[in-house]
């Protein structure tokens, strides 16, 4: 299931760098489109380590649900919050950016279990 996740979740962060590459420069502020490119950065580099727990879950036979929810849930509060606020006038999803941010620090902070043999 999370190299299915990982894949999604990839292509995902793709399309939308894309799309704030070329469907946004026109649209919104600099400032804007810089978020955007922050988020996009960091929902790739998040699935690039979902597709390496998936591997690492593959080859070790260890369940990896723990970090693998807290990298996925982060990605989506904190990439998806700056989406939203890049998209919409929703300001109030502003203070789920940081949340999202420190369940991605708990997400690294569980791969600390994964190192125990």
């Amino acid at each position: 299931m999370w190299l299915s996740v990982a894949a999604v979740s990839g292509a995902l962060a793709i399309a939308a760098g894309a799309f704030g590459a070329h469907g946004l420069r026109d649209r919104v502020t600099p400032d804007q489109v810089a978020a955007w490119s922050t988020a996009a950065n960091y929902h790739l580099l998040h699935s690039v380590v979902l597709l390496a727990l998936a591997l690492f879950a593959l080859g070790a036979d260890r369940s990896i649900r723990l970090p693998g929810i807290l990298f996925l849930v982060g990605i989506v509060l904190f990439s998806g919050s700056i989406y939203l606020l890049v998209l919409t006038p929703w300001r109030w999803v502003g203070p789920i950016t940081p949340l999202g941010g420190l369940v991605l620090i708990g997400g690294w902070l569980s791969l600390l279990s994964l190192a125990r043999n």
